[in-house]
């Protein structure tokens, strides 16, 4: 009892103290002792986070087999071996689409954009973590098996002939190194001209395998050895076989803005000359052994001219390389916009089998042949 009559006496003395003190004296010890709270609290807080109490030690993934095998069979992979895997993957990437069409689509859009080669093989591992279990993965994984039992009944061949016939000739190998030393010119002139570079070397490649192939000996000397372009300076001009005439009538078309064939007026100046003797400036800009950028421009214009006439006559033929290219070939002259345009041009005899100059351009422009420095664009023509 005695010690509870101390303790009372000592509460009604402290608050008795307190009720003595300034207001001033309350609120600051008031804040003095809210402040060692939370100064312990956020002690006691650091202290906790310190210990580690916090933290998420995480584990091992359930499928870090799965993974570490991954890298495994990733390391095993070289060049001779990588084109066949990254088939299989596209095997995969089928029956992928039929399951989970948003992934497989993922896929086949981010492989324009990867610059690894074994990229689609990776993407598809990567995939196929997820259908191991499960009804769907069953269904799936049957559907791989077979579409490759189907791959296996039909084993790839060893021969290296390329299925177009005539890029098989000997020419071919030496014809690609020579157009990639035009490489800087030839993108110029399409960008002076509005037109796809491809499409310009299509026409180019036409030409060409012509020349070769109507004079064999003669051009053997110049293809073969030093690789560099053949340039015509007789009847027709350049690496493209410009004719005087043409080349005077695409001049006159990116003038006459009432011409069907008229460019607009961002183009009126590309051809402009510097001197008084325009057939003299013409043939010497053509048959420039050492800079073909004019045969270029010329063949750009052509192509960009002719277009716009079939689609002022209401026909679209900007998406059909072998036209484009067998109009090139023909002239002006056989320009005449129609709802059936025919593919052709002049014969082109190669290893006894006979194309035509239509054909073989429109062969090179879909082989995937130099694709890498003259790519098949979204448009193959600026818009007006």
């Amino acid at each position: 009892m005695e010690a509870q009559k101390t303790d009372n006496q000592k509460k009604k003395s402290l608050l008795g103290a307190w009720k003595t003190l300034k207001l001033r004296s309350r609120i600051f010890q008031v804040f003095v002792h809210l402040f060692a709270l939370v100064g312990f609290a956020v002690l006691g807080a650091w202290a906790f986070y310190e210990m580690g109490f916090t933290k998420n030690r995480g584990g091992v993934d359930s499928n870090n087999r799965y993974l570490a095998d991954y890298k495994v069979q990733t390391a095993l992979l070289d060049s001779s071996k990588l084109f066949e895997d990254n088939m299989e993957s596209y095997l995969n990437l089928v029956a992928l689409s039929r399951f989970y069409p948003t992934n497989a689509h993922l896929i086949v859009d981010a492989e324009r954009y990867n610059e690894r080669p074994d990229g689609v093989h990776k993407m598809i591992y990567a995939a196929n973590m997820y259908l191991q279990e499960g009804d769907t993965a069953q269904q799936y994984q049957q559907m791989v098996r077979e579409l490759k039992s189907v791959l296996d009944k039909y084993p790839s061949k060893p021969s290296r002939d390329h299925l177009v016939p005539w890029m098989n000739e000997l020419a071919w190998p030496a014809l690609k190194e020579a157009i990639l030393k035009d490489k800087e010119v030839i993108v110029e002139a399409a960008r002076m001209t509005g037109v796809e570079p491809r499409l310009i070397v299509s026409c180019l490649v036409g030409e060409q395998i012509r020349l070769f192939n109507s004079k064999r000996e003669m051009y053997k000397q110049y293809l073969g050895p030093v690789k560099v372009l053949s340039v015509q300076s007789q009847f027709s001009f350049g690496v493209n076989g410009i004719k005087d005439f043409t080349a005077q009538q695409v001049e006159e078309n990116l003038k006459d803005t009432a011409s069907v064939f008229y460019m607009g007026k961002k183009y009126e100046h590309v051809l402009d000359f510097s001197t008084e003797d325009h057939t003299l400036e013409r043939a010497n800009r053509l048959t420039d052994y050492h800079n073909h950028l004019y045969s270029y421009i010329y063949t750009g214009c052509i192509l960009h001219q002719t277009m716009l006439q079939w689609k002022r006559a209401g026909y679209d033929i900007s998406n059909r390389p072998d036209i484009l290219c067998t109009l090139f070939n023909l002239g002006f002259a056989s320009s005449k916009p129609s709802d059936h345009p025919k593919c052709g041009g002049s014969h082109i005899t190669v290893n006894d089998k006979i194309y035509t100059f239509g054909v073989i351009a429109n062969d090179f422009y879909y082989s995937g042949e130099l694709a890498k420095d003259f790519p098949i664009q979204a448009k193959s023509f600026v818009d007006e």
